[in-house]
């Protein structure tokens, strides 16, 4: 691609993948984190750091409670966009598409794989919606852990979603501020590529 053997490869899914894998031996927290861009129907943004599970071919995969504020946004306009940022690499990858659900079962098989108090913390939370103290909070951990000490049940709000990309755009930091970013863009199944200007 050009004069950057990098960002060499037809498919942004496989790019991405290797960009990944740097970026797990490079950053000391989260390689996987990044910013979460929602809009309401009416187009009000907002934006959160999510961790994203690369699962399924589409790799942008992360999981919430369809009440939060996300998650309406979501029901309202299932389109998303995300941003990671690898700052010891001095990379980005921007990704843009429309949202689809996992089904339930791949949903409560992530699930349990989280820790018991993950679990919990999960199932407790009104996301979003006003808490009064924070002491309240810790009462219906302890209160809920009480009344389940086996297996944590799947909360019936506990939602997978995945973006199903059209637009995947890898930035590398330049010099001078003149960066060096490629834009990958799908109709159907194929990728289209082109350089944009920093």
């Amino acid at each position: 691609m050009d004069d950057r053997p990098e960002l060499a490869s037809a498919d942004p899914l496989r790019l991405f993948d290797r960009w990944f894998n740097e970026a797990s031996t490079t950053e000391l927290n989260d390689p996987n984190a990044a910013a979460l861009a929602t809009a309401s129907a009416d187009g009000e943004p907002t934006v959160r750091m999510v961790l994203v599970k690369m699962v399924g071919e589409n790799r942008f995969c992360f999981f919430s409670n369809e009440e939060s504020r996300k998650g309406s946004q979501l029901l309202q306009n299932p389109r998303a966009a995300l941003c990671f940022h690898w700052k010891a690499l001095r990379r980005q990858v921007r990704v843009e598409g429309g949202v689809v659900s996992l089904p339930v079962a791949e949903v409560a098989a992530y699930y349990h794989t989280r820790s018991r108090s993950s679990q919990i913390s999960a199932a407790i939370s009104e996301q979003s919606r006003t808490l009064s103290s924070r002491a309240e909070l810790e009462e219906k951990v302890r209160l809920f852990a009480s009344a389940h000490p086996g297996e944590i049940p799947l909360p019936k709000f506990w939602r997978g979603y995945c973006i199903e990309p059209l637009r995947i755009e890898f930035w590398i930091d330049g010099a001078h501020r003149l960066h060096d970013r490629f834009l990958f863009t799908r109709d159907g199944g194929a990728w289209s590529q082109t350089r944009l200007y920093p």
